[in-house]
């Protein structure tokens, strides 16, 4: 997991249990064959998309809608 991405992230979610819990969904659903909403860099991790889609706010919480 990219350090730098997960900073960012936290700073759209600054709750860590809402962003773990948010991350996981999402990897759920890429593992199902979901389509990444960013751009998927070389050698990037679905764990580090799903944080990209949060810090770039493709993705938001129940509550608390994307940007």
């Amino acid at each position: 997991m990219n350090a730098q991405i997960l900073e960012e992230a936290s700073k759209v979610i600054p709750e860590p249990q809402i962003l773990i819990n948010a991350v996981s969904r999402r990897v759920k659903q890429l593992m199902a064959g979901s389509r990444p909403m960013v751009e998927v860099g070389f050698r990037l991790g679905l764990a580090d998309i799903a944080l990209t889609e949060i810090a770039k706010g493709k993705l938001g919480v129940a509550g608390k809608p994307a940007a």
